[in-house]
């Protein structure tokens, strides 16, 4: 059987949709077998497939094939979404079997059993949050596209109930298929003079406006309380963010490290007592689970699927409220004994997201995909296919 596996968010800075794609792409090569060819699909006009990725990727287990080409992201997402065209088959050696979207909306095939990725929803409730092709095409397209694919897989129970309500695609046809937790060692001690940290990329939709308003209740409170670091990448919206991280009263309080890569990632989550994630929705919240994996308490926002991916292991407040974040915070910082309870708690939780465990969900998608296919294409009962 081979597989094409949409690999392009994983080709610059990798949050989110690109690390979901390239740690999924590693545990399929690690599990995969002879019988399974597995494509991984790039297409920009300057980004190619990272060194350090390909040699990740191609270090265990059964190397990919790497389909890299040259052709502008926006061209070929443009003709894809609008046009259907060209089928991506054109543009591979050999025949597909699967072609799995690591997005909302179908890459074309003639032939091929078709899978879309649904990482949440935002972007239907605040396409100003978003750009580009996202913005034009997503909020339209979604819906139609994931009804008309083979499987449709959400990254999580709250997003598969999001697809199921919101895109009226029957629950049968979802396939819950979340992140798995990094192959990191526990720490072995919190820091002395550790940080408040939150992770991701600096936009509205993080509500970073309500961390920062709560680390001022803190200091005014605590003055002595530890330096926030907002780590992540910044966008064309994140101006206002970084404006009032940087100025009074915050000044010299709040660090922005930027982009953190992949490879520097673990080496920050050492530095915190305590991670914070406020955003309104999250549909799974990969730094969470990072946290976790590292011994760091969580304190996370009761919306989206971060109660699901903590369980009871983290402290939750309405991301709304900025004195609840605020009072959180004094509390766990201020409470050696909480912190331990929930790094406990937070390991095993953990530990309950494997990404082997989700190559072999998706595998299941695949043969389901394929089976919903070949369904539609069997003649009704009672007519000839000749």
């Amino acid at each position: 059987m081979r597989i094409l596996l949409d690999y392009r968010p994983a080709l610059r800075q990798r949050s989110g949709v690109g690390e979901y794609v390239h740690e999924l792409a590693r545990a399929l090569t690690e599990t995969g077998s002879g019988a399974e060819s597995l494509v991984l699909f790039s297409s920009s006009w300057k980004d190619r497939v990272p060194d350090a990725g390909r040699q990740e990727l191609t270090r265990n287990g059964h190397a990919p094939e790497f389909r890299d080409w040259r052709i502008p992201v926006r061209v070929l997402n443009y003709a894809w979404h609008r046009l259907g065209w060209p089928p991506v088959d054109w543009l591979q050696r050999g025949r597909l079997d699967i072609v799995h979207s690591a997005h909302p909306l179908l890459i074309p095939s003639r032939m091929a059993a078709r899978l879309v990725t649904v990482h949440d929803l935002d972007f239907l409730d605040h396409p100003d949050r978003t750009r580009a092709e996202i913005r034009r095409d997503y909020p339209a397209l979604a819906g139609p596209h994931a009804r008309a694919a083979d499987r449709v897989i959400a990254v999580s129970a709250h997003t598969a109930g999001e697809v199921e309500r919101r895109l009226h695609v029957d629950r049968s046809r979802i396939s819950i298929c979340s992140p798995g937790h990094p192959a990191w060692p526990r720490r072995a001690s919190e820091p002395a003079d550790g940080c408040i940290l939150f992770l991701g990329t600096l936009e509205p939709r993080k509500n970073l406006d309500v961390l920062l308003e709560a680390y001022e209740r803190l200091l005014a409170q605590q003055p002595t309380a530890p330096r926030l670091v907002l780590a992540g990448g910044e966008t064309a919206a994140s101006g206002p963010i970084v404006s009032r991280a940087t100025s009074p009263p915050l000044a010299g309080r709040v660090e922005l490290p930027g982009y953190i890569d992949p490879s520097r990632r673990r080496d920050l989550y050492l530095r915190a007592l305590v991670f914070v994630l406020p955003s309104h929705t999250e549909g799974f919240g990969i730094p969470a689970l990072e946290a976790m994996t590292c011994g760091v308490p969580v304190i996370v926002a009761n919306r989206g699927a971060l109660p699901e991916v903590v369980g009871d292991a983290g402290r939750l407040f309405d991301p709304s409220d900025a004195s609840q974040l605020a009072h959180e915070l004094a509390r766990v910082l201020g409470d050696r004994g909480l912190r331990d309870r929930l790094r406990e708690a937070g390991w095993r939780q953990a530990a309950a997201f494997d990404w082997q465990a989700t190559a072999h969900r998706v595998r299941e998608a695949w043969s389901l995909a394929l089976e919903a296919r070949r369904s539609r294409q069997r003649p009704p009962p009672g007519r000839s296919s000749s």
